[in-house]
């Protein structure tokens, strides 16, 4: 099931911002997520806010979702009001699986993003989907509409690590619809792994990788498998049906990903994600880490402007009930404190490829960058130039690097 949401102070009902927060919105870039909490079926290790038909109660439907999220949008004119962001620099729909709606729906959600504040000219669109909700057709209007970016998730080519997953695609699935979407005209293509699956070999990794390179895409990302808390994936290793993973292997996997991926012409620019030129990273994501505004719709999705971060409510039910009495969906939101920016600041960062600087760091902090740069994990010359990036050793420890560069 779904992870918790955390706690937090309460949202305004009209869901209004601190003029503090009102004061530069956009001016580090202005992005927009939508979240469509709907599922076909639950993989056994999602914990994200996802729920399939039988989970869903009243108000939630699909067919009428996308008008709920155009409310959501309407709400958010209104807060920003005289303070709108100069442009909407990236837009990304994620879940759940987007493509569970109808392509029309996805392209009207777009077009009142752009009626409402502006796509930049060069504006990143992306939409996540799985490999089996997608057609020629349906990716061809999503193009149309104006989504220049798709990110597919396969996790593996081996149909064993597939089951244990509960992926209902084919093996092959994945990267014929890579194809597709290459084929529909999307400028960026990305597929998903995930590595260190109970039962995985090298080779079956090595397999994947593989048919990522061979499917031609511009963008791979590629994480080692987390077991959570409350997913069926849990309750087997805890029953003893599966072993859990082992950071040896995930660090193997990791090795072999970036060698494979390199020599492929891929680079990376953040430690779980690689890309064959700049212009096919993730601009989105991009915004995320290094601390720009975004507003979030949808279920329990998360929104940060001016240094305000606030989650919506979970259930896709209660989510509308608010929006249908006119008021914010949001649950709860924070102020962040300066330390706490720039723990977020250090931590996000450091995972990217540009590192950060060595003068954003306390004495506490240089100190333990001198310590981390002789134990290996940070580059020589970038050092010397006065920044802290990660080498591809640091990349295996960049947590611990991390606790070491925060007080």
């Amino acid at each position: 099931m779904p992870g918790l949401l955390p706690e937090g102070e309460s949202v305004p009902v009209d869901g209004s911002l601190p003029a503090t927060a009102l004061s530069a919105v956009g001016a580090r870039g202005f992005g927009v997520y939508v979240h469509v909490p709907f599922c076909a079926s639950r993989c056994g290790y999602c914990d994200f806010n996802t729920y399939t038909a039988a989970e869903l109660g009243g108000g939630a439907d699909r067919e009428s979702y996308a008008d709920t999220v155009l409310a959501e949008l309407a709400l958010a004119a209104r807060v920003l009001g005289d303070t709108p962001p100069p442009r909407v620099d990236t837009v990304f729909v994620g879940g759940g699986t987007p493509t569970l709606l109808p392509a029309d729906d996805l392209a009207r959600i777009l077009d009142g993003i752009d009626r409402t504040w502006g796509l930049a000219a060069d504006a990143e669109v992306s939409t996540e989907a799985n490999p089996e909700s997608v057609t020629p057709a349906s990716l061809k209007t999503l193009r149309a509409a104006g989504y220049t970016r798709i990110s597919l998730g396969m996790q593996s080519a081996a149909p064993g690590v597939l089951a244990v997953l509960d992926r209902r695609h084919s093996a092959g699935r994945a990267t014929a619809a890579a194809l597709e979407a290459r084929d529909a005209g999307f400028d960026h293509v990305n597929l998903d792994l995930i590595y260190g699956t109970p039962g995985e070999s090298a080779e079956d990794f090595a397999a994947s990788l593989d048919q990522v390179i061979a499917a031609g895409v511009d963008h791979v990302s590629a994480y080692a498998l987390i077991v959570e808390d409350g997913t069926r994936l849990a309750a087997r290793m805890r029953r003893g049906e599966l072993p859990y993973p082992s950071d040896d292997v995930a660090a193997d996997r990791y090795l072999a990903a970036e060698a494979a991926l390199g020599a492929a012409g891929f680079s990376w620019y953040e430690v779980s994600n690689w890309a064959r030129s700049e212009a096919a990273r993730c601009r989105h994501n991009l915004l995320y880490w290094t601390g720009a505004d975004w507003w979030g719709l949808g279920p329990g999705a998360h929104s940060h402007v001016g240094g305000v971060r606030w989650w919506n409510v979970k259930h896709p039910s209660a989510y509308a009930r608010k929006l249908a009495a006119g008021q914010s969906p949001g649950l709860a939101r924070e102020l962040l404190t300066a330390d706490e920016a720039h723990m977020e600041d250090v931590m996000l960062r450091l995972r990217l490829d540009s590192g950060l600087p060595l003068a954003a760091l306390d004495d506490a902090g240089r100190a333990g960058a001198g310590r981390a740069l002789a134990d290996g994990l940070l580059a020589p010359a970038e050092y010397a130039a006065g920044r802290a990036v990660l080498t591809l050793r640091g990349r295996l420890l960049a947590d611990a690097v991390v606790r070491d560069l925060l007080p």
